[in-house]
């Protein structure tokens, strides 16, 4: 059965395949913490920057499991006792072609090593200054997550299948909400998505 999408799921695909940013919500997992993610094969310098002073929350890369184990990236906790909601990896760093590496640049280049086909562990470093996200296989069908919501967004929408992703904190460094951030999406035309649309339209798919 073809998925039948919700008005802000089908504006966020469509947004997503051209490489632009949107917000995600619904993330019970952290409280209904916000993120503003990006595909990560459109996450250039430009787009780090702008998570890092309009987000304000630690820039992140999120893969799927796969890439994760090629790209030699463990997860930091792999129990289930003390998550903090976040599946972190180790941070990494491009082992070639950066600086200090904590730049836009240097990590929108981290970035692209990370995600390119071609590429292995022996092509990055650790510690670095990108931190990694390792989601469930499963997508928000396992796991109810914003690392799964994203990387299943960007599969839907045929950008790849790693996102670049940044929590939204409000000017005085509080997690941000929904209702903080009106402003922001109307001055940079970002439309929202919430994790309940993406299950809906991948149950309906499944039927």
């Amino acid at each position: 059965m073809t998925s039948r999408l919700s008005p802000s799921l089908s504006a966020t695909l469509t947004r997503l395949s051209e490489g632009k940013m949107v917000l995600l919500t619904g993330d019970a997992l952290r409280g209904g913490d916000i993120d503003l993610i990006i595909p990560a094969r459109f996450a250039d310098a430009a787009a780090i920057s702008f998570l890092a002073l309009h987000a304000r929350g630690l820039v992140c890369l999120a893969l799927p499991p796969e890439r994760a184990l090629r790209m030699g990236i463990a997860l930091l906790n792999s129990g289930r006792e003390r998550q903090s909601g976040r599946p972190f990896g180790q941070s990494i760093e491009a082992a070639k072609g950066v600086t200090t590496g904590i730049s836009a640049k240097d990590r929108a280049r981290t970035v692209a090593v990370a995600i390119d086909p071609a590429n292995s562990a022996s092509d990055l470093i650790s510690p670095g200054h990108v931190f990694p996200l390792i989601a469930r296989g499963g997508g928000v069908r396992e796991r109810a997550g914003a690392v799964e919501a994203a990387i299943d967004l960007c599969r839907m929408a045929q950008v790849g299948e790693a996102a670049v992703m940044s929590a939204v904190l409000r000017e005085d460094g509080e997690t941000a909400r929904a209702d903080d951030v009106g402003d922001l999406l109307v001055a940079h035309g970002i439309v929202s998505v919430d994790i309940a649309d993406i299950q809906a339209a991948l149950a309906d798919e499944s039927e």
